[in-house]
C-alpha cells in the first residue's frame, strides 16, 4: 500500500502521496492541495520544495555525496572524461567506445563558430565582464540558428542544438576572455581533445608555440566533471522556468548563465 500523510485544515482531512526518491529520500505530493482544499505553500527560497522528478543528479552536500546517474563523483573524476560524463549526463549511460567515439565526432564538427561572431564581441568594450558576453553570445546562437527558436522540435533537432552548444562554448568562453584582455582569438583545433583545446583557445599566442600541461588538463578535466550538474540549483532551475515557455535552448541556456553570474550563486562563475 502506497504511503500517505493526512493534512487536516477547516476540518476537512486530505491524503498526500508521499514518494521516494533512489536515494530513499522522500517527499509530500501536493500537486492537487491547492484544488483539494484552496490553500498554496508558501516556501521562500523554494528550500523545501522538490520542482520535478529526475535520474540525473543526486547531491548531499553535508555528507559530500555526488553521483550522476548513480555513479559516484570520485568513480567519475578518476577514469572518465567531460565528454564521457556529458554524454551520461544527456543520455543516462556511459558511452562505448564507438558511441564516444560519435559524439567526439559530432562535438568537433561544431566547435567553430560563425565569423560575425567576432563582430559582436568587438563591440563589447575590453572591461566588459566575460559572464556577460558569454551569455550575449549564447543567446544570439539563435540568430545563428533561427530553426532552434521553433516551439516544437524533433529530438534529432533537438539533440543538434545540444552538441552545438557544448562544442561552442569552449571557443565563446575562450573569446570572451581574449576580448577582456585585448589578445587575438585563437581558432579551435579539434585533434585536441575537449579540455586540451579549451586551454588553448585560452592562453595560446600567435607569437610562440603553447605546449600543454598534463597536470593543468587533468585538473580542470575534473573541474568540469565535478561542476557538470548539481540538481536544481539557480541557473538549472533559471533555465528550466524559461525553457517551460518554449523559449530556445541557446536562449535559455543565456538566462541559465545570468544566473550563474550571480555573487550568491556560490563562487561557481
Amino acid at each position: 500500500m502506497a504511503e500517505t500523510a493526512e493534512l487536516t485544515l477547516d476540518g476537512k482531512t486530505i491524503s498526500l502521496p508521499v514518494i521516494e526518491g533512489t536515494e530513499h529520500e522522500k517527499a509530500f505530493d501536493i500537486g492537487k492541495l491547492r484544488d483539494q482544499t484552496g490553500y498554496v505553500t508558501y516556501d521562500p527560497g523554494y528550500k523545501n520544495t522538490g520542482a520535478t522528478k529526475s535520474a540525473i543528479t543526486f547531491l548531499d552536500g553535508e555528507e559530500g555525496i555526488l553521483r550522476y546517474r548513480g555513479y559516484p563523483i570520485e568513480q567519475l573524476a578518476e577514469k572518465s572524461t567531460f565528454l564521457e560524463v556529458a554524454y551520461l549526463l544527456i543520455y543516462g549511460s556511459l558511452p562505448t567506445q564507438a558511441e564516444f567515439d560519435a559524439f567526439r565526432h559530432e562535438i568537433t564538427q561544431h566547435s567553430l563558430v560563425h565569423e560575425d561572431i567576432r563582430k559582436i564581441l568587438d563591440g563589447f568594450p575590453s572591461s566588459a565582464h566575460p559572464m556577460g558576453i558569454l551569455a550575449s553570445i549564447v543567446c544570439s546562437l539563435t540568430a545563428f540558428y533561427p530553426k532552434s527558436i521553433a516551439p516544437e522540435l524533433s529530438k534529432e533537432e533537438l539533440n543538434l542544438n545540444i552538441v552545438r552548444l557544448i562544442a561552442k562554448l569552449p571557443t565563446i568562453a575562450a573569446w570572451s576572455y581574449k576580448n577582456s584582455v585585448g589578445h587575438p582569438y585563437v581558432y579551435p583545433r579539434n585533434e585536441l581533445d575537449y579540455t586540451s583545446n579549451f586551454l588553448y583557445m585560452m592562453f595560446s599566442y600567435p607569437t610562440e608555440q603553447y605546449e600543454q600541461n598534463p597536470v593543468v588538463v587533468s585538473a580542470l578535466n575534473k573541474l568540469l566533471i565535478l561542476h557538470a550538474d548539481h540538481e536544481q540549483n539557480c541557473s538549472t532551475s533559471t533555465v528550466r522556468l524559461v525553457g517551460s515557455a518554449n523559449a530556445s535552448l541557446y536562449g535559455s541556456v543565456s538566462a541559465g548563465v545570468n544566473a550563474l553570474w550571480g555573487p550568491l550563486h556560490g563562487g561557481a562563475n
